[in-house]
């Protein structure tokens, strides 16, 4: 069965994107690189994590990471990344709107799933076979699905700036049980990565 993993990059006070977007700042309010230096000035030291990122076998994101338009699909908006999008695998957007699947180069398909996050996480599994579902974020669709209780892994690339105000992930999600799998620092950011327990399994020991 597929593993899902929640991947998202946050500040050091868990800020995973802005308020106010528009097309010319997917981030919104946030500062432009400010959550994602290491992946564009540093990619060669943090490849590992790069590819982990993209290896899944289907992702889910919430409409606003996928675009700006608000309401119904009144314009052709294709997505941030361009006509070759880098996921190479199908993409559930989470919309109350809904529209036909967009393909996109290079393997990429947006499906736009309307009846909720577990429709999109069952679709997104089907996709999948024995790879891991990636939930992508933004970090309202991340909350949702902690606070579900769905997610397996959480894999955080935390960069080394306080943002103040913003999107936080955890907000609304509850207690979590978190068991730590793995760490590594580099020069732009920090890589964590951990298992999410369930609420009632014995506290993990120290190896």
């Amino acid at each position: 069965m597929s593993a899902v993993v929640a991947t998202m990059s946050i500040s050091l006070d868990g800020i995973g994107s802005g308020q106010h977007q528009t097309e010319e700042r997917p981030f919104g309010d946030v500062p432009e690189g400010a959550l994602h230096r290491w992946m564009f000035e540093t990619p060669d030291e943090n490849r590992a994590e790069i590819d982990a990122i993209v290896a899944a076998g289907a992702f889910i994101m919430g409409r606003n990471m996928f675009g700006p338009v608000r309401g119904e699909w009144d314009r052709d908006w294709r997505g941030w990344w361009g006509p070759n999008p880098p996921y190479h695998r199908p993409v559930f957007v989470l919309t109350h709107f809904a529209r036909e699947p967009l393909v996109m180069e290079g393997g990429t398909t947006f499906h736009f799933v309307t009846d909720g996050i577990h429709a999109a996480l069952d679709r997104a599994k089907d996709a999948a076979g024995d790879l891991p579902v990636h939930i992508a974020g933004g970090p309202s669709t991340t909350n949702a699905y902690l606070a579900a209780g769905l997610v397996d892994e959480l894999a955080l690339q935390i960069s080394p700036s306080i943002l103040g105000d913003g999107l936080r992930l955890f907000d609304g999600v509850g207690p979590l049980r978190l068991e730590q799998t793995s760490g590594r620092a580099a020069s732009l950011v920090t890589h964590v990565r951990y298992r999410v327990l369930p609420a009632d399994a014995p506290a993990p020991t120290a190896s």
